[in-house]
């Protein structure tokens, strides 16, 4: 008599449905890619929803930073930096010191920041954050030129 015949081991099952697990941690090349794709699509919804093709996303420049998307003005010409962040932790207080500095560093009316909706890709659905002082500086057209 030969050996009995055995049916296949049955394979590990993996886990498909990802249905309220937590986001996969990201790496610093990850979020790094993240944060660039983010900017890029900030940039260009403004662009196109300004008709305004000098908006575009900044290249860095290290310890002077001058915001992330450059060409964005106010009705009266004035200059608006703008932050963007896709990240999960949330740091106002910080992300808003940041445009501060970066809007003096671009001589700049208003620093505002553009941060990321868990969840919404659609760059015209995301939060903005920026004091009250620039708020006002906005809605009065800016100062100009």
């Amino acid at each position: 008599m030969g050996s009995p015949i055995l049916p296949d081991p049955v394979p590990e099952q993996v886990q498909t449905d990802t249905v309220g697990a937590p986001p996969p941690r990201r790496n610093r090349t990850s979020a790094r890619k993240a944060g660039s794709s983010f900017e890029r699509s900030i940039a260009d919804w403004l662009a196109s929803r300004l008709n305004d093709d000098r908006i575009d996303r900044r290249v860095k420049r290290g310890v002077k930073d001058r915001g992330d998307i450059t060409g964005v003005r106010t009705i009266r010409g004035g200059r608006v930096v703008i932050e963007a962040k896709n990240t999960t932790r949330i740091d106002l207080s910080g992300w808003l010191r940041e445009a501060e500095a970066e809007r003096g560093n671009d001589d700049a009316v208003v620093g505002l920041v553009v941060h990321k909706r868990r969840g919404i890709a659609d760059p015209a659905e995301q939060y903005v954050t920026m004091r009250l002082e620039g708020l006002a500086v906005l809605l009065e057209g800016g100062f100009d030129a």
